[in-house]
């Protein structure tokens, strides 16, 4: 059976805590699934103040919202170049869509 492939889509910050949590339900439940946490908006300076060594390799950090408020991210986080197109690009490629 192919793995599940998953996009979490977390644009506040409360959505971000919803995907931490919802991420690491799946990887519990099904540890062959590949998911992501894309994250645009207010929620990108929460993952970049509030950062969780268990779920952080999964973020795809919008560069076009750090580029807008003037931030950049750590060593270690992705950075996508918009979360738009991240969102589907993954979805044109089979990946399931989730907002959190």
């Amino acid at each position: 059976m192919t793995p599940i492939s998953l996009l979490i889509h977390a644009p506040e910050p409360d959505a971000l805590a919803r995907a931490r949590n919802n991420a690491r339900n799946l990887l519990k439940a099904a540890p062959d699934a590949r998911c992501e946490i894309v994250v645009n908006a207010a929620a990108v300076a929460a993952a970049l103040e509030h950062p969780d060594p268990e779920t952080d390799a999964l973020l795809r950090i919008c560069g076009n919202t750090l580029a807008r408020t003037g931030r950049s991210a750590p060593e270690g986080l992705t950075v996508v170049t918009a979360a738009v197109l991240h969102l589907a690009e993954r979805q044109r490629d089979g990946w399931q869509y989730m907002r959190a």
